[in-house]
């Protein structure tokens, strides 16, 4: 890993945002790329997933839609210990998911006067689950379950194709959707699944969605782009980042296995470490080396700590690190110092944030409770990860009686005028209109 040394530097937020180590992905270009099938798609239906499904995953004559039978079917191949985990799984974000949900309120101004504030579902959500470099059923159930807390009746799913499961998607997504209560099952990858949920195919029976979330590469991204404004989308999801804020109290080989961890997703994962130990720091590159090469993906893990995405940052002290985080705004951060509270205290802009030695980040992809769906590539500093908020719209409900509304129309009246459109202003005045009185003043 590269080392990036700002001790003895007095940087703004703005030098901090162009120093910090950043994947180089190019939204904009992919694109132009993906375009064209995302137009397929939208044009010719089920002919042109047809001809994805052959070019990119190397599946023809496939169910594009799974019959639910084959969802059910396929827990009698899931491990006992697997389909555990998964249940525990969903029990945990279940539960985390409500929290998530809030409360109606009702503000009151004076009698018969009110203002309720409910949070509605959307109608309908297609969740997307990647195959490519691995399958990911937690991705799955993290989708599904948030979205069912939040009241969405009804959810379709799209994975990849697999050629070594007849066509069907990974046998691991079709768990986690008959556990979680998912029968719309697509198998459809990439570009063309965010299409499919977009537009709608009649021909297999997929309706349009109104929100596609989910993970997924550079080229789902920009699907989700080119489709946004047409759905709602959850983010333009890039590949997974870890920043590690660490002092020397820290234990080097737990820093080290986190930072593996993430790297081997894809060659295009960040991993950073943030310290004011340069001692640390040294002994964290000596357990990567022995690490390392243990690890099943090592040569994956090598081409990601090396590239330009990841490194180590020496800085001063504990707060200026804090600043690097914010200015990253990781997706996962973990703090392991002498003091993680204080260092808490000081983080504005992350995606989920992993605290002490015993939390690291792969708790959370899988079994902490919390959501693994989050931004990326910066985005934390805007964004929020997935949850039951991600599928709710906040609505005002109005309601005033002819008392309120009577109380309310001179100064409603004068802002009307001030603005010039006094058609608003005798739309309040047009409700007290007397026999007597034809102006419709009060």
């Amino acid at each position: 890993m590269r080392t990036l040394d700002l001790r003895g530097r007095d940087l703004s937020r703005a030098e901090l945002l162009d120093l910090v180590p950043r994947a180089a992905v190019d939204i904009g270009t992919a694109v132009e790329r993906v375009r064209p099938l995302v137009e397929a798609v939208r044009d010719r239906g089920e002919a042109a997933l047809r001809e994805q499904g052959r070019d990119f995953d190397g599946v023809e004559r496939h169910a594009l839609r799974v019959p639910a039978e084959r969802i059910s079917a396929s827990l009698e191949t899931c491990p006992p210990q697997t389909r555990a985990a998964l249940e525990q799984l969903i029990e945990k974000l279940r539960r985390a998911s409500a929290a998530q949900v809030p409360a109606e309120q009702i503000t009151t101004f004076g009698d018969g006067a009110t203002v309720r504030q409910r949070w509605q579902p959307v109608s309908r959500v297609g969740l997307y689950a990647p195959g490519g470099k691995a399958a990911y059923p937690s991705s799955v159930i993290m989708n599904a379950v948030a979205a069912q807390a939040a009241g969405v009746p009804s959810l379709a799913l799209a994975s990849p194709a697999q050629r070594d499961n007849d066509g069907a998607p990974h046998e691991s997504v079709l768990w986690a959707a008959a556990l979680a209560g998912v029968t719309e099952v697509y198998a459809i990858g990439g570009a063309g699944a965010v299409a499919a949920f977009a537009y709608g195919v009649a021909e297999i029976d997929l309706a349009p969605v109104d929100v596609v979330t989910g993970p997924g590469n550079v080229f789902v991204a920009a699907a989700k782009r080119a489709v946004n404004g047409i759905v709602g989308i959850d983010a333009e999801a890039g590949t997974t980042e870890i920043l590690v804020i660490a002092d020397a109290t820290a234990n080097p080989a737990f820093v080290a296995a986190d930072l593996i961890s993430q790297a081997e997703h894809d060659e295009a994962a960040a991993s950073v470490l943030v310290t004011d130990s340069a001692e640390l720091a040294e002994r964290v590159a000596a357990e990567l080396a022995t690490q390392v090469p243990k690890a099943r993906w090592s040569e994956r893990i090598s081409v990601a700590l090396a590239g330009a995405q990841s490194g180590v940052i020496l800085v001063d002290d504990l707060e200026t690190a804090a600043r690097v985080s914010n200015a990253y705004g990781p997706e996962h951060l973990e703090i392991q110092t002498r003091d993680d509270d204080a260092v808490l205290d000081l983080i504005d802009d992350a995606g989920a944030i992993f605290i002490g030695p015993y939390t690291p980040v792969s708790l959370g992809d899988y079994l902490a409770g919390s959501n693994h769906v989050l931004p990326t590539g910066g985005t934390a500093r805007f964004a929020a990860g997935l949850g039951a908020h991600s599928f709710l719209r906040p609505q005002q409900i109005i309601a005033y009686d002819r008392a309120a509304l009577a109380d309310t129309a001179a100064p409603l009246g004068a802002l009307a005028d001030a603005e010039g459109l006094p058609a608003h202003g005798q739309a309040v005045a047009a409700r007290f209109v007397t026999d007597t009185d034809s102006s419709g003043e009060l």
